[in-house]
C-alpha cells in the first residue's frame, strides 16, 4: 500500500503482545439509565463486541498516528481512506466494523487494527463519549482484586 512521506513513522513497534489486552472476569455492567435489556450485566468476554460505538463514532477518529510502515502494510488497502491517512468509513462508521452497534460487533482487521483503536478501553472517556453518542449508557469498570 502507497503512503504519503511520513505516514507511518514511529519510534515504538506495534507487536501482538503489547496489544494484548486480559479482561476481568466480572462482568462489565453499564450505568443505568438508557439500557433497553433488562438486565445491565454485559456477559461478554470483551464489553466491546457487545457495543462498536466507538468504532462508528466519527469518520475523523479512527486515523492512523504512532503506527510503522511495516504495521501499515498489514491493513487491507480496502479498509483504507483514500488519502491513506486512516481506516475508510461509511458515514461515521469503520468500514472493518461488522454487525449492529449496541447488541454484537467485530472488527474485520482486529489482529491489525491501528493504534488509535488498541488505545481505546472500555469504560474510558472515549468510550463514554461514543456510547452516549449512540444512546448506550456509560460503562463501570469493575475493579480486579
Amino acid at each position: 500500500m502507497a503512503k504519503e512521506p511520513g505516514l507511518g513513522t514511529s519510534e515504538r513497534c506495534l507487536t501482538a503482545e503489547s496489544s494484548r489486552l486480559d479482561w476481568p472476569t466480572a462482568p462489565f455492567r453499564a450505568k443505568t439509565g438508557g439500557m433497553t435489556r433488562g438486565d445491565p450485566a454485559i456477559p461478554v468476554e470483551s464489553p466491546c463486541q457487545a457495543c462498536g460505538a466507538c468504532c462508528s463514532y466519527s469518520s475523523n477518529w479512527p486515523r492512523f498516528t504512532t503506527e510503522d510502515d511495516a504495521a501499515l502494510d498489514l491493513i487491507p488497502a480496502s479498509f483504507v481512506n483514500e488519502k491513506l491517512s486512516g481506516m475508510r468509513c461509511d458515514g461515521d462508521r469503520c468500514s472493518a466494523l461488522s454487525g449492529k452497534v449496541g447488541v454484537a460487533t467485530s472488527c474485520g482487521i482486529y489482529a491489525v487494527r491501528p493504534e488509535v483503536c488498541r488505545t481505546c478501553l472500555p469504560g474510558d472517556v472515549e468510550c463514554a463519549m461514543a456510547r452516549r453518542r449512540h444512546g448506550l449508557p456509560a460503562l463501570t469498570v469493575p475493579t480486579v482484586s
